[in-house]
């Protein structure tokens, strides 16, 4: 059984910095991709950055580059989501994802919530201006 627990949301204001983090635990082999997806009200959930766990390929989505810096620890069971220059923008729920595959799924248009296997319960970020 795949759990992911995110934990590290809260409220900042424009400009400053916030780190996520998602314990990940039971997948069945190391294929992995984790990485962490938002959704804001009324919005549909977008991909925001992704991670391989064998050779630590990434995926950042255009709006997040250069701000976000997504990360594995050693024993490659959390992702971390350094996020900072914040803007009211990135205000959402973000959700922790797996999808049990290669690195192929890092790239524009297959880096998509469709092809999670697995979703965390979510983290809020707040961003006021």
């Amino acid at each position: 059984q795949v759990r992911l627990v995110e934990s590290g949301g809260g409220s900042v204001q424009a400009g400053g910095s916030l780190r996520l983090s998602c314990a990940a635990s039971g997948y069945p082999y190391d294929s992995v991709c984790l990485g962490w997806f938002r959704q804001g009200p009324g919005t549909s959930r977008e991909p925001v950055a992704g991670i391989y766990t064998i050779d630590f390929s990434t995926y950042y989505a255009d709006s997040v580059k250069g701000r976000f810096t997504i990360s594995l620890s050693n024993d490659k069971h959390t992702v971390y989501l350094e996020m900072s220059n914040l803007e009211p923008e990135d205000s959402a729920m973000y959700y922790c994802a797996a999808i049990m595959g290669g690195g192929a799924f890092l790239t524009d248009g297959r880096f998509t919530p469709a092809v999670v296997d697995y979703w965390g319960q979510g983290t809020q970020v707040a961003v006021s201006s």
